[in-house]
C-alpha cells in the first residue's frame, strides 16, 4: 500500500486504491513506496446498488430532509407534527395574541383596498367579467390561509396570469361572442394550473419551475407589462374597437386606427388619474412608512371616479362604465369544468402556462418577504397549497390566483404577522360581494386601466436588466429574447422562448465545459489560473490543466480535442523559445464532481495517446465517485503508480523529483 499520512473521503473501513507491483508500474527504479508527504488517493466506503440509488434519490427529492422532525418523537407527537406540517395555520395559532391580531387587521383591511379594485381590473384585463375577480379575492386567500407557509404573501388575481390566460383563450374562443364557453375554459384552465403545481408539491418536482432563470424572467415581465399597459389604452382613450391581439404592432396599430374613436373627456380623466396613481406609487417606493398612501390610492380614486361620473353623468356620456354587477357569495362552478371536447388540450396548455408564471411568481414573493423576517418557506409547501387553492377556486368561481408582490409588500409594509391578514382581506371582499356591489354600476373603465398600468409599471425592472448587463453578458441576451419575444410574437412564445434560452445556457455550460491552464504561485503549493493570478507561473516540463465540470458523453468529445489542444500550443510554445520539452500533462479533477463512461473511456483514450507521445498524464484530486468509476471500469490500471496524487503540488513535487533519480 501506499505509505498513508492522510486519509481523503475515508470511513471506518475505507477502500483503497492498492499500488501496482514494480513489474507493473512500467519501471524497474520505481520506488515501492511513496516518499513521506505525498498522500494516498482513497476510494469511497463500499455501498451496494440499491444504497447508493437510495442515497441518490434522497438527495434529489428530499435535499431538506422534512422527515427530521419526526425523528425520536411519541406516536401522538409525531401526529401533531404531521398536522402542522400539512396545515401551518396550527403550528402559529396557539401563539396568537391579540397584539398580532390589530396588526393583521390594519394589514388586512389596507390590501383590501389595494385587492378590491386590482381584482376588477385584472379579470378584465383576462377577459372574464369584473366580478370573477372578486369571486377571486374570497376564496384563494382563505385557502391559502390554512395552508400556506408565509406570513406575508397576499394571495389574489395577478396581472401576468391574467395577461396569458387571456391570450391563450382568445386565440381560440371570442369571448364577446362565446362568452359561456369562454368562462368555462377558463375555470377548467385553473383547474389544471391548480393540478399542475400541487401534483409539483406533492412529487417534491419543484425544480422544474427553476429552468425559468431571473434573466429570462426579467425580460418576459418587461415585455408582459409593456403589452398590458398599450392594451389598457382601450378603456384609457375610450376606444370601442379594439383588437384581441397581443402584439404590439396590432395593439398600436388599433390605437392610431380609431383615432375617430378618442374621447377627450376619457382622457383628460384617465391621465389624470393615472398621473394621481403613479405619484402615489412613486412616494410609497421613496418613503417605506408611507405605504399607505399608494395602497389606498387604487380605492380612493375608484370612488372619487365613480362619484364624478355619477355627478356628471349627463355631461360625461362618452366614458363607458362597468354596469351592473351581481351581488352575493360565490356560485359554484365545479359543474362547468369541462374535460372532454376539442378544447381540452387548450385549457391543459394554458393551465401549464399559466400555473408555472403563477407559482414562480408567489413562491419568489414569499421566499423574498420571508428572508426579511428571518424565517423559512418551504417551496414543496407553498406549491400544494397553491395548487390546492387554485384547484378550489376553480370550483367556486375563481380563475388563477397566486402571490402579489404589489399587494405583498402593502401587507409587509403594513405590519401583517400572520395569515390572518388574508383572512381580513377576504372579509372585507365578503362585504363588499354582499352590500357594495351596486356601488360600482358606475365605474369608469378608465380608472381601471389606470390601475392596471400603474400595476404593469411595477413589474419593469430596468435596475435588474442593468445588472444582468454588467455581470453576465449571455443572461442580458436571453433577457431581450425573452423580452422581444413576448413584444412582437406573442405571450405564450415569449415564454417558450424564455424556457428555451434557459434550457440552452444550460446545454451550453454542460456540452462546452470550462478548462483553464494553471500556474504555480512562487513559494507556495498554490497553483491557481494563469489568466486570473498573473503572478503565477509555468512549470517547466508540465502541462497543468484544471476542469472545471462533470465529464458525460455530451462534453467528452470536446474536452478530449481542447486538451489536446492546450498541449499542441504549449509544445509550440516551447519550440519557438528554445526551451525544455513538455514531459507530463496534469488534470486537475477537484472541480468534476461526475464522470459517465463515456468520460471514463475519454480518459483512457487520452492516456493512450500520450503515452504514444511519450507524455505522461496525471489526474490530481479525483472526487469520490469519479475515484470508485475509475476503479470499476479498470481505467486505473493505465496510471500505474504515479498516476494519482491528491493535490497538484503534491504531483509536480513527487514526478520532478523521481525526474531527478533517474537522471
Amino acid at each position: 500500500m501506499f505509505e498513508n499520512s492522510k486519509k481523503v473521503e475515508s470511513s471506518s473501513n475505507p477502500s483503497e486504491y492498492d499500488e501496482p507491483n514494480p513489474s507493473e508500474a512500467g519501471s524497474a527504479n520505481a520506488p515501492l513506496t511513496r516518499p513521506p508527504g505525498v498522500h494516498r488517493v482513497c476510494l469511497p466506503p463500499r455501498q451496494t446498488s440499491v444504497q447508493k440509488l437510495r442515497r441518490r434519490l434522497l438527495e434529489i427529492f428530499f435535499p431538506d430532509d422534512p422527515l427530521h422532525r419526526f425523528k425520536d418523537q411519541t406516536w401522538f407527537r409525531r401526529l401533531v407534527t404531521g398536522l402542522q406540517c400539512s396545515f401551518p395555520i396550527l403550528k402559529w395559532a396557539p401563539h396568537y395574541s391579540f397584539k398580532l391580531l390589530k396588526c393583521d387587521v390594519v394589514s388586512g383591511v389596507t390590501i383590501a383596498s389595494l385587492a378590491i379594485p386590482q381584482g376588477i381590473s385584472y379579470a378584465k384585463l383576462a377577459n372574464l367579467p369584473p366580478i370573477i375577480g372578486l369571486y377571486s379575492s374570497f376564496v384563494p386567500p382563505l385557502i391559502y390561509s390554512l395552508l400556506g407557509s408565509s406570513h406575508h404573501l397576499a394571495v389574489g388575481p395577478v396581472s401576468i396570469a391574467s395577461l396569458v390566460m387571456g391570450t391563450m383563450l382568445s386565440e381560440a374562443v371570442s369571448y364577446t361572442e362565446e362568452h359561456a364557453l369562454y368562462l368555462k375554459l377558463a375555470f377548467t384552465s385553473t383547474f389544471f394550473a391548480g393540478l399542475f403545481q400541487a401534483s409539483l408539491g406533492f412529487l417534491r418536482l419543484g425544480f422544474i419551475i427553476d429552468f425559468l432563470s431571473k434573466a429570462t424572467l426579467v425580460g418576459f415581465m418587461a415585455g408582459a407589462a409593456i403589452i398590458v399597459s398599450l392594451q389598457q389604452l382601450k378603456g384609457l382613450l375610450g376606444i370601442v374597437h379594439f383588437t384581441s391581439k397581443m402584439q404590439i404592432i396590432p395593439v398600436l396599430s388599433s390605437v392610431f386606427n380609431h383615432r375617430n374613436e378618442w374621447s377627450w373627456q376619457t382622457i383628460v380623466i384617465g391621465v389624470s388619474f393615472l398621473v394621481l396613481l403613479l405619484t402615489t406609487r412613486h412616494i410609497s417606493s421613496r418613503r417605506p412608512r408611507l405605504f399607505w398612501i399608494s395602497a389606498a390610492a387604487p380605492l380612493t380614486s375608484v370612488i372619487l371616479s365613480t362619484i364624478l361620473v355619477v355627478c356628471l353623468k349627463s355631461k360625461l356620456h362618452d366614458i363607458q362604465t362597468i354596469g351592473q354587477l351581481p351581488k352575493g357569495l360565490n356560485p359554484p362552478s365545479a359543474h362547468m369544468l369541462l374535460f372532454t371536447g376539442g378544447h381540452l388540450a387548450l385549457t391543459i396548455k394554458t393551465g401549464f402556462t399559466t400555473g408555472v408564471l403563477s407559482l414562480t411568481e408567489g413562491i419568489a414573493v414569499g421566499r423574498t418577504f420571508a428572508a426579511l423576517k428571518n424565517y423559512q418557506v418551504n417551496g414543496n409547501k407553498e406549491m400544494v397549497a397553491i395548487g390546492l387553492m387554485n384547484i378550489a377556486g376553480s370550483c367556486s368561481s375563481c380563475y388563477v390566483t397566486t402571490g402579489s408582490f404589489s399587494r405583498s409588500a402593502v401587507n409587509y409594509n403594513a405590519g401583517a404577522q400572520s395569515g390572518v391578514s388574508n383572512i381580513i382581506m377576504a372579509g372585507a371582499v365578503l362585504i363588499t360581494l354582499l352590500f357594495l356591489m351596486p356601488l360600482f354600476h358606475y365605474t369608469p373603465n378608465l380608472i381601471l386601466a389606470a390601475i392596471i398600468i400603474t400595476a404593469a409599471v411595477g413589474l419593469i425592472d430596468y435596475e435588474a436588466a442593468y445588472k444582468l448587463w454588467k455581470v453576465d453578458k449571455l443572461d442580458f441576451v436571453a433577457c431581450l429574447c425573452s423580452f422581444f419575444g413576448v413584444l412582437f410574437i406573442s405571450v405564450a412564445l415569449g415564454l417558450a422562448i424564455a424556457v428555451g434560452i434557459s434550457v440552452f445556457k444550460i446545454l451550453l455550460n454542460v456540452t462546452r465545459p470550462n478548462t483553464v491552464w494553471l500556474g504555480n504561485i512562487p513559494g507556495t503549493q498554490i497553483y491557481q489560473n494563469r489568466n486570473r493570478y498573473t503572478q503565477a507561473v509555468r512549470v517547466p516540463s508540465f502541462l497543468i490543466l484544471g476542469i472545471e465540470a462533470p465529464i458525460y458523453f455530451a462534453n467528452s468529445t470536446y474536452l478530449q480535442e481542447r486538451i489536446l489542444r492546450w498541449i499542441r500550443e504549449e509544445e509550440q510554445w516551447l519550440a519557438s523559445n528554445d526551451i525544455c520539452e513538455l514531459r507530463c500533462v496534469i488534470l486537475d479533477m477537484t472541480a468534476v464532481t461526475a464522470i459517465d463512461t463515456s468520460g471514463l473511456d475519454m480518459i483512457s483514450e487520452l492516456r493512450k495517446m500520450l503515452d504514444k507521445r511519450s507524455l505522461k498524464l496525471v489526474l490530481a484530486n479525483p472526487v469520490g465517485s469519479v475515484m470508485e468509476k475509475l476503479h470499476k471500469s479498470n481505467v486505473l490500471e493505465l496510471f500505474h503508480f504515479e498516476g494519482l496524487y491528491l493535490t497538484v503540488g503534491e504531483a509536480v513535487s513527487d514526478i520532478s523529483s523521481s525526474w531527478k533519480d533517474q537522471a
